[in-house]
């Protein structure tokens, strides 16, 4: 369990490093950044409850990449200056 969560720890702080960037999609890509890391550890220990700590993380992760684009989007969209 805790290989499987420290994984994806350090998976979801390196990708933290790309976000980065001056054009009008950063909150997007910081919502799916964010939501991604909290999905994966949330599924892995929920995952981990059920004997299949890894796949919880994987789809906790993807669930959580998606709703924080989401929500990030909504974000960008809402102070577009376009």
């Amino acid at each position: 369990m805790k290989r499987h969560v420290g994984i994806a720890l350090v998976l979801g702080m390196m990708s933290l490093q790309g976000c980065a960037t001056s054009d009008s999609t950063v909150r997007t890509k910081q919502g799916a950044v964010g939501g991604a890391a909290l999905g994966a550890a949330a599924g892995a220990v929920i995952g981990h409850q059920k004997g299949r700590g890894l796949e919880g993380a994987a789809i906790g992760g993807a669930i959580g990449a998606l709703g924080g684009a989401t929500l990030g989007s909504a974000e960008d969209e809402k102070r577009s200056p376009y």
